[in-house]
């Protein structure tokens, strides 16, 4: 057979024509029309039509191979003729004349789903059969876009002068913010290592080491519920950290390789940078979330003071937020939104329409006072033809409720730009904050350094301290994390303290940062975007499952693989562990 040539399918143009070639595939559909048979021929690069002669003794044979089969064609390539052209495809000029065919793999049970098609299929049924589902085009592109995207971003951090460094997966456990996957120990009774949340404490150490710039797509590992952004169990992300370096110098070097990621794999706008910065509480305040959607116009205004002048006995002594839209809106656009208001637990949503003449029309404007209407007017900015939303409830869920409603605004008057990548800084984050039992507790990162170093600590409320943390957000959705980190012993331990740990807890959760920043550590900042949410935002994915290979599902369980698994009593008493039922 040396006379062949092999291709792959994407290859037989009207340059081969002529040629004698070999391909091999998967059979994706098969057209017997009487006598002669069609079969197209795919593969990882794209698809090739073969066709038996009438004579062929091939015929019978090709016409019951199963389909998702793969085989192996000997041919020769020719034009098809004018009326089977197919534009859609890059080889749809030619054909391959079928010489031999054989069946390499050959498929014996039935499909569970059609592999290549738009229809629906449970999500169940496709991370059962994943090997199968990888097949669809669409998440073969996904894991090629993943696989581009990988060697840019290395690209760009070595074209930069980071060192790229692999940390280690088996470690110790540590508060992080997330539960911890446990590793039992053979060798050491009773111990356990931990699989690390993120590389955080090394790459620290790393700064502590002398290395300069560091980065690495590094796997992080947390015990955490699915949500359609985030992937319960692995994910990835860029990590970097930075010696001698501030916020702004973490910012010049992260932003041009978001943006050049971005513009280089996706058609839509990208927002240039230096990127916009907004505070935690302006956002909080304007957008209701520390994750703003930019793409939306809308923002929130604060209207607690002015309604404790009013009469309307809901707003008094609570906080008021209010959402100015341009526009009147039907009965039942109101309904609309109001079912959404109760659907998110609010008792309802009052508004205001302007009219005209600037008088107000709507359910409360007979609890305005006259003499304060030119005041809303001015507060608000409010024209003619606007409406005026308003959320009425205790701080954090007024913000919670009127970030949820300015969103369902935004998608229902399709005021969203879904053409452009928005992205943001949200920068000056509380350094702590009540946990559900109201006790301090870390708000964000415990690693980072708060602004005003230790005299903020010893001398401020902790709530109001703040740190030098940030996140970068795009189109509503949380990019990265990061933070100048806290590399000073006494600052960390104070911390620590606040947020009610000993120094004796410090030393044994932290006892490699906590020796080595005795010994002349330097300060250093650093971030980690997430690589599965910049793939799922270039590929429009709804959830991020869909730009990982081998993705858990919502109640983070392979169901390809079976995991997790019950294992042996010998396995089990090789790590000295025994498992105890509930009664």
């Amino acid at each position: 057979m040396k006379e062949y040539r092999t291709h792959h399918c994407d290859e037989i143009t009207l340059e081969e024509v002529g040629k004698k070639v070999r391909i091999a595939g998967f059979v994706e559909t098969i057209r017997d029309l009487g006598g002669v048979v069609f079969l197209d021929i795919r593969d990882m690069y794209g698809i090739t039509q073969v066709v038996t002669s009438a004579e062929s003794e091939d015929v019978d044979f090709a016409s019951h191979i199963p389909i998702e089969s793969t085989v192996t064609v000997y041919g020769t390539v020719r034009k098809r003729s004018e009326e089977t052209i197919n534009p859609k495809i890059k080889t749809g000029l030619v054909e391959i004349f079928i010489e031999e065919i054989k069946i390499l793999g050959k498929r014996t049970k039935n499909l569970p789903f059609e592999v290549n098609t738009n229809q629906e299929i449970r999500e169940d049924l496709r991370l059962q059969y994943r090997f199968l589902d990888l097949r669809n085009d669409r998440l073969k592109s996904n894991l090629l876009l993943r696989a581009k995207v990988l060697q840019f971003l290395r690209m760009q951090m070595i074209e930069q002068g980071f060192l790229e460094v692999q940390t280690p997966i088996l470690t110790s456990s540590s508060p992080e913010g997330a539960r911890d996957y446990l590793v039992p120990s053979r060798l050491h009774a009773g111990k356990f290592y931990a699989l690390p949340q993120a590389p955080q404490q090394f790459k620290q150490l790393l700064m502590v080491s002398g290395i300069d710039k560091y980065f690495q797509i590094a796997p992080c590992f947390r015990d955490e519920d699915a949500r359609a952004d985030r992937a319960p169990g692995e994910f990835y992300q860029l990590d970097v950290e930075m010696s001698f370096a501030t916020q702004e110098d973490v910012f010049d070097a992260i932003e041009p390789v978001i943006y050049n990621t971005f513009k280089n794999f996706s058609k839509k706008k990208i927002a240039k940078y230096p990127f916009p910065r907004i505070s935690y509480e302006e956002s909080m305040l304007k957008y209701g979330t520390d994750k703003p959607d930019l793409r939306n116009p809308l923002f929130i205004i604060d209207l607690s003071d002015f309604f404790k002048k009013c009469t309307f006995k809901p707003f008094i002594d609570r906080t008021v937020r209010a959402i100015k839209v341009k526009g009147h809106f039907s009965k039942g656009f109101h309904e609309k939104m109001l079912d959404f208001a109760k659907s998110i637990g609010m008792g309802g949503l009052g508004y205001l329409e302007v009219q005209e003449d600037l008088s107000f029309k709507g359910p409360i404007d007979k609890f305005i006072p006259q003499e304060l209407k030119k005041e809303l007017l001015e507060l608000a900015n409010l024209e003619k033809d606007d409406t005026i939303f308003f959320i009425a409830d205790s701080r954090a869920r007024a913000t919670e409720l009127a970030g949820q409603i300015r969103t369902e605004l935004g998608i229902k008057l399709d005021l969203i730009d879904k053409d452009v990548f928005q992205f943001c800084w949200i920068i000056d984050f509380p350094m702590f904050e009540l946990d559900e039992h109201g006790k301090l507790a870390f708000s964000h990162n415990p690693f980072s350094m708060p602004q005003g170093g230790l005299e903020a600590l010893e001398s401020k409320d902790p709530l109001e301290i703040l740190a030098y943390q940030y996140d970068i957000v795009c189109n509503g959705i949380e990019l990265s994390s990061g933070a100048v980190r806290n590399h000073d012993i006494d600052i960390m331990l104070k911390a620590f303290l606040i947020a009610g740990y000993t120094e004796e807890q410090v030393k044994t959760k932290f006892g490699a940062l906590f020796t080595a920043f005795q010994y002349g550590a330097p300060p250093h900042a650093g971030i980690a975007p997430g690589i599965d949410r910049m793939l799922m935002l270039l590929t429009e994915s709804e959830t991020i499952r869909e730009v990982i290979a081998f993705p858990l599902n919502s109640k983070a369980q392979d169901l390809m693989m079976g995991a997790p698994s019950n294992v042996t009593r010998e396995q089990l008493r090789d790590v000295h562990i025994e498992i105890i039922e509930k009664k």
